[in-house]
C-alpha cells in the first residue's frame, strides 16, 4: 500500500484514521464488554513493534519487488484502459480470485505459513491485530502469486491500488463489536466470517480465505459459521505466546528449520518446509500453548 501513497501527508492521514479507529474501538469494547477482554494493551504493543519492523522491510525491498512487475507488464499480452469501468471490475474480481489462492496457500504450504502465521498470533482480535503482518512474505514469494496480472495487461500500480484497497478494507474486519449483517454475509467477508478465520477452534482452521468477497469460500468449499456452543479462541493452535516482537516474527522460522536440520531424509526435509503446517511433528517440545483468554 505504501507504493500508492507516496504523500507523506497522505500516509499520516490513512495513519490517523487507522489509530483513531483502535482507539474508538477500544473505547466501544469497555462499554460493551464492561472489561477488556478484548484487547490486551501488552500484546497491543506488540503488534505495534510487529508492523514497524514490517513497514521498514517493505521499505527496503520495494525497489526490488517492482522490478518484475515492470518487466512482465513490458511483455503483457492485452492493453487495457486502466481507468475504464469494466477493467476496474475485472481487476477486482481477478485481485479477489488470486488473493483468495494466496491466502490459502499461505495456511497450507508451512514455507508461506511461516510468514502468515504472525498475522495469526495475537489472542485478542481487535483492530490492532490487523497490523500484525509478517517480515518476510516477499522473501517467500508471495509477489509471486499476483505477477500474472500484470502479464494479462493490468498495470502494476493498479494491481497494487486494488491490493491497498483491498486490505485497507479488511482493516476493519479484525473486530468483535461488529454482529452478523444479514444478507451481506452471503457476498462480502464480514468481521462475522473473519472471526471464525482467525479463530484457533478446530472447526475454523483453514477457512474463510477471502479477501473482500466471501463468494470464493463458497465456491472452493472453505467457508464456515461460527460454531455453536463454543466460544470463538484466538491465537496460533499450539504456537508461541509471546509479546517479543522479534519472536513473533521468526518463531515459526525457527520451528522450521529446526525441523528440517533434524530430518533424516531428504523427503522429511522437504516436508517440513513444504507440508501443511502441524502436519510434521516438532523434532523438539519448542511450542506453547496459545494463552487462553
Amino acid at each position: 500500500m505504501d507504493a500508492i501513497l507516496p504523500n507523506p501527508a497522505m500516509r499520516l492521514t490513512i495513519l490517523a484514521i487507522a489509530l483513531g479507529f483502535m482507539i474508538l474501538e477500544y473505547m466501544l469494547s469497555r462499554l460493551v464488554h464492561h472489561d477488556t477482554d478484548t484487547h490486551d494493551l501488552a500484546e497491543t504493543a506488540a503488534s505495534f513493534a510487529v508492523a514497524t519492523g514490517q513497514k521498514i522491510v517493505r521499505a527496503l525491498e520495494a525497489g526490488f519487488i517492482a522490478l518484475p512487475f515492470a518487466y512482465i507488464y513490458d511483455h503483457r499480452l492485452f492493453d487495457f484502459d486502466p481507468f475504464a469501468l469494466a477493467t476496474l471490475a475485472a481487476l477486482f474480481l481477478a485481485t479477489e480470485f488470486v488473493y483468495y489462492w494466496h491466502h490459502r496457500a499461505a495456511h497450507r504450504i508451512r514455507f508461506l505459513w511461516a510468514t502468515h502465521s504472525v498475522h495469526h498470533s495475537a489472542t485478542r482480535l481487535n483492530l490492532t491485530a490487523a497490523i500484525r503482518l509478517g517480515w518476510t512474505g516477499n522473501v517467500t514469494g508471495n509477489f509471486l502469486f499476483f505477477l500474472p496480472l500484470a502479464w494479462i495487461g493490468f498495470h502494476p500500480f493498479a494491481i497494487v491500488a486494488m491490493l491497498g484497497v483491498n486490505l485497507f478494507y479488511q482493516f476493519f474486519l479484525h473486530t468483535e463489536l461488529v454482529p452478523t449483517l444479514g444478507p451481506l454475509e452471503w457476498v462480502l467477508n464480514t468481521p462475522a466470517h473473519h472471526r471464525v478465520h482467525h479463530a484457533s477452534n478446530p472447526a475454523c482452521l483453514d477457512k474463510n480465505y477471502g479477501g473482500m468477497l466471501i463468494v470464493f469460500d463458497r465456491l472452493f468449499g472453505t467457508l464456515a459459521e461460527a460454531p455453536r456452543g463454543d466460544r470463538l479462541r484466538y491465537g496460533l493452535a499450539g504456537g508461541t505466546a509471546t509479546l517479543n516482537p522479534l519472536r513473533i516474527a521468526f518463531g515459526e522460522w525457527i520451528s522450521l528449520f529446526r525441523d528440517v536440520r533434524s530430518a533424516s531424509t531428504l523427503s522429511a526435509k522437504l516436508s517440513a518446509i513444504f507440508a501443511a503446517p502441524g502436519s510434521v511433528q516438532p523434532s523438539t517440545p519448542n511450542r506453547i500453548q496459545t494463552r487462553e483468554k
